[in-house]
């Protein structure tokens, strides 16, 4: 009997089935290999490396003022027979605003210049009186009593005068103040008085903003207090102006704490060219004690969740995931300084981007292509 062990043509046959299948699997799997799928993403998901100056130092929020408010008043009583401007109209300094009744303040204006005219004349006469015992005395017409009587009238005839003068300055003034005027140059926020008012000295009847110079009232910690300083810059955001940062200075710093809430309140110069801040919104910032410039990035494009801070860049066309070292974080902005992992130019994804998985071959679309859905 040999020892020689044959296999079944039909066994055969079927390994040989089985080796084309497999082989034919096997190249399928090869293929998917060496050509993975491309990703394509907008120019939204991401983000370039690039210098720029960054700024930190301790948070300051708060409400939007006019530096210059006046709540004009009445000086004078009686009923209003005019309002002349609106609120909402830009005015100029002295531009009259309404008109109080001025019947009475008129006729005791010219009052008061009827008796200035009589004490002037009252004084011409004890000047020339005086003048003329002095010559008759130095002539020794008259005794030296008669001199002094005529210069005591003189000089009770001068105080008659300048107190005359001095109620017809207080009539004129009277008389102006029937006419409301603005005190500067700004716009009417506010009007209180309608014609047909009857007012009283100290009633409220228009305000007058000057919208020039705005002014942030905030407050910061006690403990960051050492690194603010008069003069020092505010970079903050308005409510109402997405996408903009506007710029002031520190101009007022309390001298105390708010026993509450240990935060020390302080004021923030804001030129306003043009007007386009308005007064009451609120506006949230940073005064800027360091400035530094570096590498940044969005913060959008850093993962913080890690042991240690990362980024998901674009190299040679394919996604992986870069550790970084992070410095200086500006909040205004949303951007964050990279000291080291990335380099000038370099791409990086951003939000949802992410989570694309890492070593997928990624395409930059142009914004008129419709980019795909990015999937974690």
């Amino acid at each position: 009997m040999s020892g020689t062990f044959r296999v079944p043509r039909a066994t055969l046959v079927s390994f040989t089935v089985l080796s084309v299948l497999t082989a034919a699997c096997g190249k399928k799997a090869d293929t998917a290999e060496v050509a993975p799928i491309t990703v394509s993403i907008g120019k939204e998901n991401i983000a370039i490396i690039g210098t720029a100056t960054l700024t930190s130092g301790p948070s300051i929020s708060g409400t939007l003022v006019a530096e210059k408010t006046a709540s004009i008043r009445a000086e004078v009583a009686g009923p209003v027979t005019a309002v002349l401007i609106e609120p909402g109209v830009r005015v100029q300094k002295g531009t009259p605003l309404a008109r109080i009744d001025d019947t009475v303040l008129r006729d005791s204006y010219l009052s008061m210049k009827s008796a200035v005219t009589q004490a002037q004349l009252a004084a011409d006469i004890a000047v020339r009186e005086e003048s003329r015992s002095e010559k008759l005395l130095a002539a020794g017409a008259i005794a030296d009593n008669a001199l002094e009587v005529a210069r005591r009238n003189n000089l009770a005839a001068q105080a008659q005068l300048q107190d005359a003068r001095a109620r017809m300055a207080g009539a004129q003034k009277n008389l102006d103040n029937a006419t409301i005027k603005a005190p500067y140059s700004g716009i009417v926020s506010e009007r209180q008085v309608n014609a047909g008012d009857v007012v009283s000295v100290g009633a409220a009847m228009f305000t007058v903003v000057d919208p020039t110079t705005m002014r942030l009232e905030g407050a910061v910690p006690a403990d960051q207090l050492g690194s603010v300083h008069l003069g020092a810059k505010v970079s903050f955001a308005v409510t109402g102006y997405p996408g903009k940062t506007f710029e002031g200075t520190i101009s007022n710093i309390y001298p105390s704490a708010d026993p509450q809430t240990r935060q020390v309140r302080l004021y923030a110069r804001i030129p306003n060219t043009g007007s386009g801040l308005v007064a009451g919104l609120y506006a949230t910032g940073r005064v800027s004690t360091m400035t530094h410039q570096g590498l940044a990035a969005p913060l959008n494009a850093v993962d913080q969740r890690g042991l240690k801070p990362s980024v998901v860049r674009i190299k040679n066309g394919k996604t992986e995931r870069v550790e970084v070292t992070l410095g200086l974080r500006e909040d205004a902005t949303e951007r964050v300084e990279i000291l080291t992992g990335v380099a000038v130019g370099d791409t990086v994804l951003v939000g949802a981007a992410q989570g694309i998985t890492l070593g997928t071959p990624v395409r930059v679309s142009a914004p008129s292509d419709k980019p795909t859905t990015v999937k974690p």
